[in-house]
């Protein structure tokens, strides 16, 4: 052993500890024994719980050596327990033996000590590390069980995504449609104010569902960290109420991540929400950025952290805490400890989902009663910061003249679309799958600039359809709405196509075909409405 043998040596006789003490010392076994000579002190050293080995005489005054090897196998089973004694016979060897002791070793054989000592450290050493080989075994069956999970609610939510997203989008178009047209005081305006937060809320919902089960497509940028923060201040304070003190702790360095700035504000409302949770009488949260050199994986990840270079993002709080049962399932999808109606159990589901899909990690540390403290580890990137678009660009008209040829299964969703775009002027022909669109198309091939329409679709998709058109006429623009969000970059690259994902608003809609038609870039603009809402119904997030 590199450090001494912390040895409990239940002997009355200080003679014959000093002679086994020296024999083990002759023997290279470095040790730092502890005598003692009954029953009080030897419980008190065990319970103690600084002994590696024991040493036990059998016949002591008042004490004997069996009452010593059945408190040593109550109290501290794991460690080797060895009788080193003159008065041990043959028989009453093997009957201690039986009873859990690790050896006997006669004081007239003491020539037999140490490679009996050596023997019960190999077997406590390789005991060991079966025991971390076992651990290890459960946390990757864990790990395991977490990822078969993730995956099965991802397919679940992915499989939903398309229905549950065209009816989003009915919900939140038609309650924009009746917005637009009642007056600012009107009685009703209320109401569907409220039905067009739910529908928010439902189109966060299911974004939360995919980015945990990591379905969610990202749009990873090189940006800086602290202005994430900082730009949310007001938001926060807002967010968190007037009985929590908000402490932000920038760094003074300028630290740079590669991520999908949407998903990063969404890492930040979630932790910020828990934390307020967790203070229903306030308190204070504080939330700091730093840099970090990381030589080791942090506690929650999906694989393991290379080390290098990393940016922490932590926040902590002064409420309730967690007790260790709690913690090991925090980021579990639909895991909370919220009343029924308070919470999904998504947002730190969600929060897991973005950081490992990000290629960082995370670490909580929790104390009942006295707070919380959620890091947040992501690779730094040295890479110049990516533009982003001008938020400030003054709105363009979307009214338009132009026919489009609208494609849609499903009645709502399609029925939504032709109103609000002959309200905006455009001349609409529709139709409900890809070969009745290859007729009508085929007829009103003269006039028409835009196909419009969605990808999945029974008999024909979207894409075969535009293939046929674009035989006929090759400089038609094409414009792919889906619910599927494996359906996200179909036409990528193709300056006159263009892609916008359920569910969207009439407004978004109309922003992106006027784009498209005036030949300016329109794929990402499909993004930046959902980034825009993400950030809007995250308000209203309470997972």
């Amino acid at each position: 052993m590199t450090t001494p043998l912390r040895l409990l040596h239940l002997e009355d006789n200080p003679v014959d500890a000093e002679l086994i003490a020296a024999t083990l010392m002759e023997g290279g076994i470095a040790c730092a024994p502890r005598r003692v000579e009954g029953r009080d002190t030897f419980i008190a050293a065990l319970k103690d719980g600084q002994v590696d080995m024991i040493l036990a005489d059998y016949s002591l005054p008042g004490f004997d050596g069996i009452s010593a090897l059945e408190l040593a196998r109550k109290l501290c089973p794991h460690i080797p327990f060895i009788f080193v004694s003159a008065t041990l016979g043959e028989e009453l060897a093997i009957d201690t033996m039986h009873r859990g002791a690790t050896d006997y070793i006669l004081k007239q054989r003491l020539g037999r000590l140490v490679p009996s000592v050596q023997r019960a450290l190999r077997e406590l050493q390789d005991r060991a590390e079966r025991k971390r080989a076992e651990e290890a075994l459960r946390s990757s069956e864990k790990q395991l069980r977490q990822a078969q999970k993730m995956e099965a609610v991802g397919r679940l939510a992915g499989g939903l995504a398309h229905d549950f997203n065209n009816l989003l989008t009915v919900i939140m178009g038609r309650s924009q449609v009746l917005l637009g047209e009642m007056a600012p005081g009107h009685p009703l305006r209320n109401n569907i104010e409220e039905m067009q937060k739910a529908g928010d809320r439902a189109a966060t919902l299911i974004r939360q569902l995919l980015t945990f089960s990591r379905k969610q497509p990202s749009e990873p940028k090189v940006l800086s960290l602290n202005p994430i923060i900082t730009n949310f201040e007001t938001m926060l304070r807002r967010l968190i109420g007037e009985d929590i003190e908000l402490v932000l702790r920038a760094s003074p360095e300028n630290l740079r991540v590669k991520a999908d700035p949407a998903q990063l504000e969404q890492v930040v409302m979630n932790l910020v929400v828990n934390a307020r949770d967790a203070m229903p009488k306030g308190g204070k949260l504080i939330i700091e950025t730093a840099s970090a050199n990381l030589g080791r994986t942090p506690v929650y990840h999906l694989s393991p952290l290379p080390p290098g270079a990393y940016v922490r993002l932590s926040v902590s709080d002064t409420g309730c805490g967690m007790p260790p049962d709690v913690q090991a399932h925090i980021f579990e999808p639909f895991f909370t400890t919220k009343e029924e109606g308070k919470g999904t159990g998504l947002g730190l589901s969600t929060v897991f989902g973005i950081v490992t899909q990000s290629g960082g990690g995370l670490d909580v540390t929790s104390t009942v009663g006295t707070g919380t403290r959620i890091d947040v580890y992501l690779p730094s990137v040295t890479a110049e910061l990516e533009k982003v678009a001008n938020q400030d660009t003054p709105p363009q008209s979307v009214r338009g003249h132009e026919t489009i040829l609208l494609v849609e299964d499903d009645s709502s969703v399609r029925e939504l679309v032709r109103d609000e775009l002959r309200k905006l002027g455009y001349r609409v022909f529709e139709a409900k799958n890809g070969l009745e669109a290859c007729l009508v198309g085929t007829q009103q091939m003269g006039g028409l600039q835009l196909l419009l329409t969605d990808v999945v679709m029974p008999g024909m998709s979207g894409t075969e359809l535009a293939q046929h058109l674009r035989v006929i006429k090759p400089e038609l623009k094409l414009l792919f709405i889906s619910g599927y969000i494996d359906d996200v970059g179909i036409g990528a690259g193709d300056p006159f196509s263009a892609y916008i994902q359920k569910p969207f608003t009439p407004e978004a809609l109309a922003q992106t075909i006027r784009e498209l038609l005036d030949d300016q870039p329109a794929s990402a603009h499909g993004s930046s409405r959902e980034r825009e809402t993400i950030q809007q119904a995250s308000l209203s997030n309470r997972s």
